[in-house]
């Protein structure tokens, strides 16, 4: 009889090697002719280029060629990509959400163009534009399988413009080829473009691909050969100063500061697959403000890395492990600590360096330390914050990576506890995805180090779905040791096993009204091992979605839930101030029915409606969620997020209504200034905040900020906080 874990080689085996036998491909050919990308293709190169043509429709059928011809002509030279779009439709009647930079493809027309240098599925460049001529720019890793992969914080320095001639329009990129990343000597990239027509609702793409699938998936591309070799990267040395006057006020503290901050980033290239990136000082005033949510468990949230220094190859660090419930490395924890009385803080980061990038076709190497300074006022020590990172290439599209994390305290400090001191953790993940992405999967195991504290300390998990059009499945497992401590990561809890298994029929009927619709149900189950494998929590959750042919869509949920409350996890799910937790040691039960609608995000109008209703511990909860978006095309977006959650619990607990209330205003005065306020009322949070932000593109990625912040408590509308910043900073290529 086969041992058990030759049988597990053998099945990954065969799931990695399933595979598509389709190809399609185009050459680029080499010019000497330099090309203005004024988005008119008036040059004669264009006339002998090749071209990609004959694009399949993506929706609303993936078995037809597209309605609407597109078509992209490529050349080069020594030093840059240029691209030429003809793009057609019914009528002249474009759509553009704005005139900035970085817009989102699904809210109006445009084509997106992947570029896989390195020929191995995983990771990807993307650029896209609009008719308006709008650009954007994004980073695609994990094989583009979910939106986790798209990050458009990305930002790198290339031109392109188009022109509407009616009912078609054109456009001409010049992309320098240090925006990308390849091996001397290439020969040929994988490609992929998809575009959405919103005249004619259609969503197409070069390289056929099934509905089913992300639309940047990278299991499916063609292929796009170069006339000539390409030669070695010659990527200038970029320095990126800042300087920043600031003018802040804490009225809690009674603190104001009044100053100039100065600092920068340097990006240097080695070789043509890896990059090095310094900083110095770094301020992220300019960032956009995060999303205030409601939360009415007792867990933590995640939420986004928006810093640039932290963009390039994020998936390099931050991919290992769970990014639900066991994920080692969260680069935003760098900056940010707890004082002596357990609030949280902002903790300035002195320097730091990041190398990232190809060693290889099959080697990506990743390492990053950065210290941030002490601040004894608040007892926070001086920490160095490092990891290692290193991912080999097996199989068709699938890797093998190990990492290891130090944060160490930079010296010995008095109110440092020995047990504080450093954290370690070291871990290997295998992430499978098969040719055609039909079949994705991640097993892992890591494990923990803290002084005088070695034994145990593992978290491992295993991940294995299957994608098909009309059955989905999944299973997922998750161990956390009790002890497991990760300080740079974002772990949601320890001491678990967890269980989760799903199932989805879908159906696609011959319909004009009708897209799919399906059935889900998703079991999830979490236990104790500390507590004798107590069963602590336990979700039920069945879907019924349906997808129209306008791209609207809308979802029937049930979900039926029991969750134990040990002594240690009581909480009050109203976060009144001095309220009466839920009783502990004992367990609950309670149900839910939700209903959700979405309607099409290109429309002018457009809105979100969700509502939920049901028991909830042991009381009662009911929820809503709306938003509307009113588009004046091209020029302002104004929209409205709003929550209400009203939870009433029996006597001697808290009830509550809690609103969360959130306008937003974004005007594009031109392609180069920009314009938005954003107001976030909570109660939950006792804070009414106002972030306003106006930027300048003076020049490529060079830009003037004036950020102005406000934050008051609510229930008195008295100040909190209070910042204006005046931020200017420049991109120098060397």
């Amino acid at each position: 009889m086969a041992k058990p874990q030759y049988f597990i080689v053998f099945l990954l085996l065969s799931l990695a090697s399933f595979g598509q036998s389709k190809t399609k491909s185009f050459t680029v050919k080499y010019s000497t002719e330099t090309i203005d990308p004024d988005g008119i293709l008036d040059e004669r190169i264009w006339e002998a280029a090749e071209s990609a043509h004959d694009f399949q429709q993506y929706f609303p059928s993936d078995s037809i060629l597209a309605q609407q011809p597109t078509e992209i002509k490529m050349v080069y030279d020594e030093t840059t990509l240029y691209i030429g779009i003809t793009a057609h439709s019914v009528g002249s009647d474009w759509v553009t959400p704005s005139l900035k930079r970085d817009f989102r493809a699904s809210t109006g027309d445009g084509i997106s163009l992947l570029f896989d240098t390195f020929n191995d599925g995983s990771n990807a460049f993307l650029f896209g534009i609009n008719p308006f001529g709008v650009v954007r720019e994004a980073l695609i890793s994990g094989g583009g399988q979910d939106v986790r992969g798209f990050n458009t914080s990305w930002d790198v320095k290339w031109r392109g413009n188009a022109k509407i001639h009616g009912n078609y329009y054109t456009a001409e990129l010049a992309i320098p080829l240090t925006s990308f990343k390849f091996r001397e000597g290439e020969s040929k990239w994988r490609f992929q473009s998809y575009r959405f027509d919103m005249q004619t609702n259609e969503r197409s793409v070069w390289f056929p691909m099934p509905q089913n699938q992300f639309i940047v998936s990278l299991a499916f591309m063609g292929d796009m050969h170069f006339e000539k070799p390409l030669g070695k990267s010659k990527s200038p040395l970029a320095l990126i100063p800042y300087i920043n006057t600031i003018s802040e006020k804490d009225f809690v503290t009674n603190d104001g500061n009044n100053g100039l901050k100065t600092g920068g980033d340097a990006k240097i290239s080695i070789g043509n697959g890896m990059n090095l990136d310094l900083t110095m000082n770094p301020d992220f005033s300019n960032v956009e403000v995060d999303d205030i949510f409601t939360n009415l468990t007792r867990f933590e949230i995640s939420l986004p890395e928006r810093r640039q220094f932290f963009i390039d190859n994020s998936d390099l660090f931050g991919s290992f492990g769970g990014s639900r419930d066991a994920n080692p490395f969260f680069s935003r924890r760098i900056g940010i600590a707890v004082d002596s009385a357990d609030n949280t803080l902002e903790n300035k980061i002195i320097g730091g360096v990041r190398l990232s990038g190809k060693l290889s076709k099959d080697w990506r190497l990743g390492f990053l330390s950065i210290q941030t300074d002490k601040d004894i006022a608040n007892e926070i020590p001086s920490n160095n914050n490092s990891m290692f990172a290193i991912q080999k290439k097996v199989f068709a599209r699938s890797n093998i990576g190990m990492f290891f994390i130090n944060r160490q305290t930079f010296k010995d400090y008095d109110y440092v506890p020995r047990e504080e001191e450093y954290n370690r953790v070291l871990g290997i993940d295998y992430n499978l995805s098969s040719r055609d992405n039909r079949w994705v999967g991640k097993f892992y195991g890591h494990k923990s180090f803290q002084p005088d504290d070695s034994n145990g300390n593992f978290s491992g998990g295993a991940f294995l779905s299957r994608n098909s059009k009309y059955f989905n499945a999944f299973a997922d497992f998750v161990y956390i040791d009790e002890d497991f401590t990760s300080d740079l990561g974002f772990i949601r809890r320890t001491d678990i096993l967890k269980a989760a298994v799903s199932g989805e029929m879908v159906f696609w009927p011959k319909s004009n009204t009708i897209n799919n619709f399906g059935l889900e149900l998703f079991p999830i189950t979490t236990w104790r091992p500390g507590l004798d494998y107590l069963k602590t929590d336990q979700d039920v959750m069945a879907f019924f979605k349906v997808e129209l042919q306008d791209q609207s869509n809308f979802q029937v949920r049930y979900i039926h839930s029991y969750t134990f409350l040990t002594d240690e996890d009581e909480f009050d799910p109203t976060d009144t101030e001095g309220g009466i937790p839920l009783p502990s040691e004992r367990g609950y039960y309670y149900n839910s029915a939700g209903l959700s609608y979405m309607s099409n995000m290109a429309q002018v109008l457009s809105y979100g409606v969700e509502s939920r209703a049901g028991t909830f511990y042991n009381g009662n909860l009911f929820s809503f969620e709306g938003s509307v978006v009113l588009r004046i095309q091209p020029r302002a977006s104004i929209s409205l997020q709003l929550n209400y959650d009203k939870i009433a619990l029996p006597d001697p607990h808290p009830s509550a209504e809690l609103w969360l209330i959130s306008p937003k205003v974004e005007i594009t005065f031109s392609k180069t200034v920009f314009w938005s306020t954003l107001v976030q009322y909570s109660n939950q949070r006792d804070n009414l905040g106002i972030n306003s932000r106006l930027q300048w593109r003076f020049a490529p990625l060079s830009d003037l900020y004036l950020v102005y912040n406000d934050n008051y408590f609510v229930n008195t509308f008295s100040p909190r906080y209070r910042s204006i910043n005046l931020k200017l900073t420049y991109w120098l290529n060397i």
